[in-house]
């Protein structure tokens, strides 16, 4: 959440940022929700729904506009009396650490089609990630064995705020909980040999998101936000979202005839050109990289790259 100071009149909250972190070493799996503030500092709103920390699945219940968490956050947040936190003293984690879904567009900017050598979709391109690939800021990208290609593709993903089927293009964006910054990491060699995008898609650490989920009324037009990839600091994308072929209502228009979509579902809506399998020479992520995805309003997801020799289970 972002503080506004009145003229005589304490800080108001006017848009929120919502996070997903831990306090102590020992909550092992389990979570607390809150809204980052300009100051750095985590409110935790966990306890308006629940008295004890969270399992990942019980996240999700946060992501469901239907139960009025968001109502609740904003008013409680107004009142000052939630239990806050600097940031130096939480582990931030992915916003949706183990999303139900997590689907994927592919060839959804038309120049990064052209890049690849693909004909421009007539229909959206659907592929999706296992649960398992999440990770969030500051945690490693990890090159898998057997992998000497593998690629970052930097994506504006949005989280389903309600249980979606059938839903109409025009009603889409009443569906949408929010916003955040998406790396749809590839083992392009595992991708290309297997003939299609699963496994080499899919690796463990291969979906790294965050810091944060902005809601959807923090976003003016989410179809109209810079967007940058950048490794080591160099900038290797640079695009806007206004170039996607398919846009957020027609996606969930299109994935809701068919599958449907429940609150914490992640869809990232495609990459646009510049990846490193298409760059001449081509660009591949190394051990000891710093990969850094920018959407305009969502901050920036950092993330290292590391090669493990040893599996650590």
């Amino acid at each position: 959440a972002a503080l506004y100071p009145g003229r005589g009149q304490r800080a108001r909250i006017v848009f929120m940022k919502i996070v997903t972190f831990r306090k102590d070493a020992g909550d092992g799996e389990r979570y607390r929700i809150g809204a980052l503030t300009d100051e750095s500092e985590i409110v935790d709103l966990t306890s308006l729904i629940s008295n004890e920390s969270l399992s990942a699945n019980e996240i999700l219940n946060y992501f469901d506009l239907e139960n009025g968490f968001i109502e609740k956050a904003k008013a409680e947040l107004e009142n000052f009396r939630l239990p806050k936190f600097a940031r130096s003293e939480v582990k931030l984690c992915a916003p949706v650490p183990r999303p139900g879904k997590i689907i994927c567009i592919g060839l959804n900017y038309r120049d990064h089609a052209r890049e690849s050598g693909q004909p421009i979709p007539e229909s959206p391109i659907i592929f999706s990630k296992f649960a398992t690939c999440v990770i969030g800021a500051g945690e490693a990208i990890v090159l898998p064995a057997g992998s000497e290609q593998v690629d970052y593709e930097a994506e504006l993903a949005f989280v389903v705020g309600r249980r979606a089927k059938r839903v109409r293009r025009e009603e889409a964006m009443h569906y949408v909980f929010g916003y955040a910054n998406f790396n749809d990491v590839s083992a392009r060699d595992f991708q290309f040999a297997d003939g299609q995008w699963t496994r080499g898609k899919s690796c463990d650490t291969f979906a790294p998101m965050g810091e944060f989920v902005a809601t959807r009324d923090e976003i003016e037009d989410p179809h109209d936000l810079s967007i940058r990839f950048r490794l080591n600091g160099e900038t290797l994308q640079d695009s806007n979202t206004r170039e996607l072929i398919f846009r957020i209502p027609e996606l969930v228009e299109f994935l809701s005839a068919s599958v449907t979509l429940e609150p914490g579902d992640v869809i990232a809506t495609g990459t646009p050109p510049g990846v490193g399998f298409a760059r001449k020479p081509p660009v591949f992520l190394k051990d000891g990289d710093i990969a850094e995805v920018e959407i305009e309003g969502l901050g920036v997801l950092v993330n290292k790259v590391e090669k493990r020799i040893k599996d650590e289970g």
